[in-house]
């Protein structure tokens, strides 16, 4: 019985060793299932990457767009500016690569407004402008460094009419243009009254005072030339705006205004010197 005993002991031990043995030999084997499908996931996913790399290579980099400066409060809008402005904007944030800024003219009649903004963006842009009573929109797309800036311009109307699309034309502008004519001292003083009503609808906006004309300006006798840039200078300052001088027929800082707005917004090195010498296209800030 001992013998027995024993024997029936061994061969209950010898069973389960076995048991354990196909197991440890399942678990091997499927270790072995799950490191083989892992390399194959790994090396499909390797040659997905690939493919993707090829895909996007010569692309420009995509830049995050710049967020809407909420700094103004929700506007009732007409119905007819409520169509307009759909249609104005239909499209204009459908490319994910583009960095949309719009930005505000404003002034009185007959300044060189809509001159200077075509000097800017061109005849052929101008001819695909969208209008409205009071209000003109012309688009200007550049390359920077990879990145494609778009500038959508909103030229108001200088026009007692206009003044409803004030706040249509300010709200969410990344800078405010207030535009004055240099041989025109009335105009001049029309610029704290434009910039007040600007700044009840957009607090935020980087503001610019630009004086056009200059090379009307430039044929003033010295004493006036001297009155208007004194007080063009003390308007600026008080708005705490950059001041230009600028020219449209003779391409004198129209694009150097841009290039300052770019650099404003993005942090670039700006490295134009103020140029505050009474005859000479003014530079002040």
């Amino acid at each position: 019985k001992p013998c027995s005993m024993m024997a029936k002991i061994i061969h209950r031990t010898t069973r389960k060793m076995s048991q354990l043995c196909r197991k440890f030999v399942q678990v091997d084997v499927r270790w072995g299932v799950l490191k083989r499908v892992s390399f194959v996931g790994q090396f499909f996913r390797f040659i997905w990457n690939r493919i993707l790399v090829c895909s996007v290579a010569g692309r420009p980099p995509h830049y995050r767009k710049l967020p809407l400066r909420d700094s103004s409060p929700s506007l009732p809008l007409a119905t007819d500016s409520d169509t307009f402005l759909a249609a104005a904007t239909c499209g204009y944030d459908s490319d994910s690569d583009l960095v949309n800024l719009k930005i505000s003219l404003l002034g009185d009649c007959h300044i060189g407004k809509t001159t200077f903004v075509i000097k800017y963006v061109g005849n052929e842009q101008e001819k695909m402008s969208l209008q409205m009573e009071g209000l003109n929109l012309m688009d200007k797309t550049l390359s920077v460094e990879g990145a494609r800036i778009s500038f959508r311009i909103w030229d108001v109307a200088g026009d007692k009419r206009s003044l409803d699309q004030i706040p249509m034309a300010c709200k969410d502008a990344v800078a405010i243009l207030i535009m004055f004519d240099l041989t025109s001292r009335c105009t001049l003083n029309s610029v704290v009254g434009w910039y007040s009503e600007a700044r009840k609808w957009n607090k935020s906006a980087i503001p610019i005072l630009i004086g056009t004309k200059f090379d009307d300006f430039v044929r003033l006798p010295p004493d006036v030339q001297w009155t208007i840039v004194t007080q063009a200078r003390a308007y600026a300052k008080a708005m705490k705006a950059t001041l230009f001088f600028s020219s449209a027929t003779h391409n004198i800082n129209v694009n150097k205004i841009f290039k300052f707005i770019m650099a404003k917004l993005f942090n670039l090195p700006w490295t134009v010197e103020r140029n505050l010498r009474v005859g000479e296209p003014i530079i002040d800030f």
